[in-house]
C-alpha cells in the first residue's frame, strides 16, 4: 500500500471518527499527514502518534471550523508542516437535529458556518498550494439525498450543498488535473451515531446490508479517490451506505 508514497495531505476534523481512520488510510498508502482539530486536543496526539508509528509524518493544528481566518491559517500551516499540500479531505462538520418549525438562527447559522462555509474556505485555501493532480475529496452524507425522520432537513441541506460545491469545484480545478470529489457515507458507527444507539434498529433496517459502516468503510474509499487509480474520476459522489440509497 505504497501509491500516496510522497504526498502530503490534510484531513480537516480528523482528531476522531470518520476522519481518524481516513487520517489512518492515508498514511497507510504513504502519505505524510495533518490534522485539524477543535476541542480534542489529546485525541488528536493520539492520532499523530499513532501516524509517526506507521513511519509518516503527521501533525495536529488546533482550528475552529466555523473561524474563517482559523480556518485559512490551518491550511496554511498544514501546507508549512508537510512541506506542500497534494490531498485535501474536507470533513469538518457539526450535526444539529430540529424540525424547520422549531430550529432556532443560532443552529442554522452554526451548521452552514461549518459544514458548508468552512468547506469552501478550506478548498480556497488549498487551491494556491495543490500540485496538477492534486485531490480534493469532501465527506457529505446519503441524507443529501434521503432525509428519514423529520429532525434532519436543516443539517442534510448543508450536506446537499457539498454536492454543488464539489462539481463546481471539478468544473474549475479540471484544466489543472485537480479532481474534486464528494463521499456520502450512510449510517457509520461513531460516537455520533453508534450502531448501540436509539435509532440504530431503524437504520439498520434502510440497508440491504442490514449492518452499520465503519469508519474504515469511509476511510477506504477516500484512499482510493486520492490514489493514482483515481486520476479520471471527477465531480463524482460517491455513497458509502450499505445501499441505503437504493
Amino acid at each position: 500500500m505504497t501509491q500516496l508514497t510522497g504526498k502530503r495531505a490534510l484531513v480537516t476534523g480528523g482528531s476522531r471518527g470518520i476522519g481518524a481512520a481516513i487520517a489512518h488510510a492515508l498514511a497507510d498508502g504513504g502519505a505524510d499527514v495533518a490534522i485539524t482539530f477543535g476541542q480534542s486536543a489529546d485525541r488528536a496526539a493520539e492520532v499523530v502518534r499513532a501516524i509517526e508509528a506507521k513511519g509518516r509524518k503527521a501533525v495536529a493544528i488546533q482550528a475552529d471550523a466555523a473561524d474563517p481566518a482559523a480556518v485559512r491559517r490551518s491550511v496554511d500551516e498544514a501546507a508549512g508542516a508537510l512541506g506542500g499540500l497534494d490531498i485535501l479531505v474536507n470533513n469538518a462538520a457539526i450535526a444539529a437535529y430540529a424540525t424547520i418549525a422549531d430550529v432556532d438562527v443560532a443552529t442554522i447559522d452554526a451548521l452552514f458556518a461549518v459544514n458548508v462555509r468552512g468547506a469552501i474556505l478550506a478548498s480556497q485555501a488549498a487551491i494556491p498550494h495543490l500540485p496538477d493532480g492534486g485531490r480534493i475529496v469532501t465527506i457529505g452524507s446519503g441524507g443529501a439525498d434521503r432525509i428519514v425522520g423529520d429532525t434532519g432537513t436543516i443539517y442534510f441541506m448543508t450536506k446537499s450543498a457539498l454536492q454543488t460545491l464539489t462539481r463546481g469545484l471539478a468544473r474549475e480545478l479540471g484544466p489543472r488535473g485537480i479532481t474534486a470529489n464528494l463521499v456520502q457515507p450512510g449510517s457509520t458507527d461513531t460516537e455520533m451515531n453508534p450502531a448501540d444507539g436509539p435509532f440504530a434498529d431503524f437504520q439498520r433496517g434502510l440497508s440491504p446490508l442490514g449492518r452499520f459502516g465503519a469508519p474504515e468503510d469511509v476511510a477506504a474509499a477516500v484512499a482510493f479517490l486520492a490514489a493514482p487509480a483515481a486520476r479520471h474520476i471527477t465531480g463524482a459522489i460517491l455513497n458509502v451506505d450499505g445501499g441505503q440509497l437504493t
